[in-house]
């Protein structure tokens, strides 16, 4: 072989070894899981306002904040289960390791939860606890948010309490929170109202079913067939004020929950008695904070001071916060003074008097 051969060969030899590990890291490279980074966040639907105005934009500021190089990948249902499967399983396919759920429908998600587990997916259950293998749950106590709405119907009837029929409007079948609500409300209720003379599940939570239900119910029973009406949240309280003020109904309380900025405009005008303020940015900041953790491998015990079961898993790691009660008279103090709300858009001109008389400016 002479020299200018043997060069060659030298040379073929090299560049042999040096494309090899370059081929093995561009193979590498290619077979990462896209979505390795990634953290889901998936939320129920856009009819309340906090999903998008606050949850949403909470949970992917503080993963920011934790995680640079991290990003969220959003999906919002709108109120299908079936959109909310399709896009959960996108994210397992990216592959999407731990994936923060807020459930249309509960019972609904727990095949495709415990399927993602199998294949190494860490779901955390956000605000509504999905059934299936969870990592973690965080929420609010929501038995004892029904006992705070109960509580607040008792408080506004005051001593007509005792004798007082009471209309009741419970969320959507489909979501678990719903049941423990409803419990709540009806352990305290429960033999200090003389009754409950009309009960319904609402779809959905839907603003619109509730107030075409309450109008039938006025129809029935006349405009003095009942002294109050518990509302599970604050849409569907729009809906049955609304239907009341087309019914020439007065004096009747309504309650709430979720401190929705028309029904704390509601509180000052006398047509919503009480509303439940569950604080957004605790909640949403510690399901952010779990799920980076969960994505790095780290332990989230100091986090989760408590457990939490559904009809399918016991023992799942959980925090739950407490609520407040908000009425007219508090509202200052709670909301506006913890920035839930502006003092300027709560402040309409229709209520500016009743702003200016508590001191809100």
């Amino acid at each position: 072989m002479n020299a200018t051969m043997r060069r060659r060969v030298v040379v073929s030899a090299l560049t042999l070894s040096l494309a090899a590990p370059l081929a093995a890291c561009g193979s590498d490279h290619q077979e990462a899981p896209e979505g390795k980074d990634h953290i889901g966040l998936l939320l129920p639907e856009n009819k309340s306002t906090r999903y998008e105005n606050f949850d949403r934009r909470i949970i992917s500021r503080r993963i920011a904040s934790l995680c640079l190089e991290c990003k969220v990948d959003y999906g919002n249902a709108e109120s299908s289960a079936e959109t909310q499967r399709t896009q959960f399983e996108s994210l397992v396919k990216k592959g999407v390791k731990v994936i923060v759920l807020d459930p249309v429908d509960a019972r609904a998600a727990k095949d495709w939860v415990d399927s993602a587990a199998r294949q190494g997916v860490q779901v955390v259950a956000y605000d509504r606890l999905a059934e299936g293998n969870v990592a973690a749950y965080v929420s609010y106590d929501n038995d004892k948010i029904g006992r705070l709405q109960g509580e607040g119907i008792l408080t506004a009837l005051g001593s007509r309490a005792a004798t007082a029929d009471v209309v009741m409007f419970n969320g959507s079948p489909g979501d678990p929170n719903a049941p423990s609500f409803k419990k709540g409300a009806h352990a305290v209720l429960d033999g200090k109202v003389h009754k409950v003379v009309y009960e319904k599940d609402v779809p959905e939570w839907s603003e619109a079913t509730a107030k075409k239900d309450m109008t039938d119910v006025i129809n029935s029973r006349g405009p003095h067939g009942f002294d109050a009406v518990y509302s599970a949240n604050d849409g569907m309280a729009g809906g049955i004020a609304a239907a009341l003020k087309a019914g020439g109904v007065k004096n009747v309380p309504v309650g709430g929950q979720d401190a929705e900025l028309p029904a704390l405009q509601r509180l000052l005008d006398g047509t919503q008695a009480f509303t439940v303020y569950k604080e957004v940015r605790p909640e949403a900041e510690t399901a952010a904070e779990i799920a980076f953790r969960l994505l790095r491998g780290q332990s989230i015990a100091s986090l989760t001071s408590t457990t939490a079961a559904s009809t399918s898993k016991s023992g799942i790691p959980a925090k739950l916060f407490n609520a407040t009660l908000v009425t007219k008279a508090n509202l200052k103090d709670t909301v506006v003074q913890n920035g839930a709300v502006r003092a300027d858009l709560l402040c309409t001109p229709a209520v500016a008097a009743e702003c200016s008389s508590l001191g809100i400016q």
